[in-house]
């Protein structure tokens, strides 16, 4: 299991099939209401405040999961101030008394040209490494045809001739939309990029990333 701090307010868990078995937790029933996945994000969220200052005490909770590949899960939880804060009593103490509610995202997608924005070039690097952190992703087999651009102060990742049936496209749209924002590919944009936009990684610029900046 690893855990990371993407904000103050945000962390990401990779969750792989052994730290599943260490709960007695079955990956394909990971979103039932069990005590034992109840107990996993409580390991979680005790670690993340041991670990990394996460302190969820007067906080709501978003609880996200992503399908990575068939042996690894993503999951996303943020924390938020609720506007009646009497209402929120969350600790962990508390959460040990309730349910945790988990939203699944799904994404599924057939287009073989896509473009993300990230906000800044430390967004695509953590999205790299989160990538690189799933342990058995293949970024050729998913695409031999990705660049980063700078452009307007944006960082935009175009990816051509995709590979939809490779196994694990979904896990890449799912990590991605974590970090960046998909766009709707147009050849307009695209020339802009390529005429007025600056190109930072001409090639592999996932392989790339996470060769130099991970």
């Amino acid at each position: 299991m690893k855990i990371e701090k993407l904000t103050e307010n945000k962390i990401r868990v990779i969750v792989n099939n052994d730290d599943l078995d260490k709960n007695n937790i079955d990956f394909n029933a990971i979103m039932n209401r069990s005590v034992e996945t109840q107990n996993l994000f409580l390991e979680i969220l005790e670690r993340a405040e041991e670990e990394l200052n996460f302190n969820i005490d007067g906080y709501k909770l978003l609880i996200e999961a992503f399908s990575s590949t068939d042996e690894v899960l993503v999951f996303t939880i943020t924390k938020y101030q609720p506007k009646d804060l009497s209402n929120c009593n969350n600790s962990l103490d508390t959460l040990k008394k309730k349910k945790i509610n988990v939203k699944r995202k799904s994404i599924n997608f057939s287009s073989k040209h896509i473009i993300y924005s990230f906000n800044s070039f430390e967004e695509f690097c953590n999205f790299c490494s989160c990538i690189n952190n799933t342990g058995k992703f293949d970024i050729k087999k998913f695409s031999k045809n990705i660049s980063l651009f700078l452009y307007n102060n944006t960082y935009y990742l175009v990816v051509k001739n995709i590979n939809i049936k490779y196994e694990s496209v979904n896990a890449f749209y799912s990590i991605a939309s974590e970090f960046g924002k998909l766009l709707s590919p147009s050849k307009s944009f695209e020339n802009k990029l390529l005429e007025y936009g600056k190109v930072i990684i001409k090639k592999n610029a996932i392989d790339t990333g996470i060769k130099y900046f991970v």
